[in-house]
């Protein structure tokens, strides 16, 4: 890392009195990489999963200098993995400060006609100097909607109309990707933006040059280009024109969580609730697990379109709505702790629909709540089977097989659960690594489960009207 000097120079002279140099951008944030790598600091923070897969292959990228295409399905990190490469770049970037140059231009190597001229004719010591911070120094951009004239330029007519020649530099007004020259440019969703701009994109892989309207601007823009894609549109022929997919030099390939726990550790860190306070919360972990395997459920269904993903904020969002509804009924009931029931899962609808998008062809005339139905039933089977298997779920089995008729929802006090059971058996605590002998929330939240996962494993009935849940267990064998 470039240092600078403190009090940062204000003047040519005093820039080159202090010994920077300039560097390349991509030179930059390799030799910034490589210091952070070698002192074991942490790269990506907050990227939780890709340790072994995408991290090492962004690592790769960067070391040989290459701009990247991030490819992977909704809410897979893929703009916050761009967004973090901004961390090594320089603190602060020295340029020209004049009012006539349109973007950061460098003192030391000016590609600009009017830095050009500012650096030969002007006494260093009267050329002001001025810091670009690194939070600046990052641009992204949505291709949907994106023009040619938003990235890359266009002629300005008002300096036509003053006597500027159409084929000058001083003609042009420069898009966002001139404007980033010596820092970082991205681009999202690459197989939406129109062909034209992908050529232009294109010219500046190849050349570092810009054309508009015919008229080449011949400078060399030092800009380390990032985009994203979804591989469903981005292997689709024509998407994305072959010249500019060629010029890409690292294609880095992202994935959704391979393991539950992973999705669950991922998941409260981007929630960042804080489950203190003066209506504390208690999610039990057979909750946690049912919340995402909801999500990894959802991902595997034949009714959810596959190719456009299930985002990481399907899971985010249900797990607020589950806690927030614990809240919610705490409150009104006076109850502490709060704790996250099978019945909160009711209210899923409102932070999962328009989250997932339905296979036409599979779902079968299916509606969206019938879908999240079918893959909240098979989470809650899935977990639940897990449990059996695990600690072996006979005596409390037993407890809810002496023909009880149950109303559950999410607004029935905890204390109404006490009589549904006259003993509670000591593998309550073993099996769900909670208190639930002694707390009634708790219990409440482990009694639904059970009652659920009978349910979701074809062993007890249910009936739901009216909001109203009432699970007969006189069918349990």
């Amino acid at each position: 890392m470039t240092t600078p000097p403190s009090p940062l120079p204000r003047t040519l002279a005093e820039l080159r009195a202090s010994g920077w140099q300039s560097r390349p951008v991509k030179e930059e944030v390799r030799e910034n990489f490589l210091r952070l790598l070698a002192s074991g600091e942490e790269l990506f923070p907050g990227i939780i999963g890709y340790d072994d897969t995408v991290i090492p292959e962004i690592d790769i990228a960067l070391l040989a200098g290459h701009d990247m295409l991030f490819l992977g399905e909704k809410g897979q990190a893929k703009s916050r993995l761009m967004r973090l490469l901004a961390r090594f770049l320089d603190p602060h970037l020295p340029y020209l400060d004049s009012p006539r140059i349109p973007f950061h231009d460098d003192p030391s190597a000016p590609i600009s006609r009017e830095g050009r001229r500012i650096v030969a004719e002007m006494d260093p010591a009267e050329i002001k100097i001025a810091w670009w911070p690194r939070e600046e120094r990052y641009a992204e951009r949505l291709a949907p909607g994106t023009k040619f004239a938003d990235i890359i330029g266009e002629i300005d007519p008002a300096k036509l109309a003053g006597g500027t020649s159409m084929g000058s530099e001083e003609a042009l007004h420069f898009g966002l990707i001139p404007r980033m020259h010596r820092g970082i440019f991205a681009m999202n969703e690459l197989p939406e933006l129109d062909e034209l701009v992908q050529v232009g994109l294109f010219n500046i892989l190849e050349e570092r040059d810009v054309q508009i309207r015919g008229y080449p601007v011949k400078f060399d823009i030092d800009v380390m280009l990032l985009f994203s894609a979804n591989p469903s549109t981005f292997n689709r022929s024509g998407k994305v024109i072959p010249q500019l997919k060629d010029r890409i030099g690292a294609v880095i390939h992202t994935h959704y969580p391979r393991e539950r726990e992973l999705g669950m550790e991922m998941t409260a860190q981007e929630a960042g609730i804080d489950l203190g306070g003066d209506w504390p919360v208690v999610v039990p972990p057979f909750m946690r697990e049912v919340l995402e395997e909801i999500t990894i459920q959802a991902r595997k269904s034949p009714f959810v379109d596959q190719q456009s993903g299930v985002s990481a904020r399907f899971s985010i969002a249900n797990y607020e709505t589950a806690i927030a509804s614990a809240r919610h009924r705490a409150v009104r009931l006076g109850e502490k702790p709060a704790v996250p029931r099978i019945s909160d899962l009711g209210h899923l609808y409102t932070s999962s629909l328009g989250k997932l998008e339905l296979d036409l062809m599979g779902s079968h005339q299916m509606t969206e709540r019938q879908v999240l139905d079918a893959v909240v039933a098979q989470a809650i089977a899935t977990v639940f089977g897990e449990y059996v298997d695990r600690h072996g779920l006979d005596e409390i089995a037993k407890v809810f097989g002496e023909g009880v008729r149950i109303e559950v929802g999410d607004m029935v006090p905890s204390a109404d659960y006490r009589g549904i059971v006259s003993e509670i058996p000591a593998i309550w605590d073993r099996a769900f690594e909670v208190n639930a002998s002694a707390d009634v929330a708790v219990r409440a939240s482990c009694i639904e489960f059970v009652l659920a996962g009978l349910y979701a494993t074809e062993r007890i009935s249910r009936i739901q009207e009216f909001g109203r849940t009432v699970y007969d267990t006189r069918g349990f064998r």
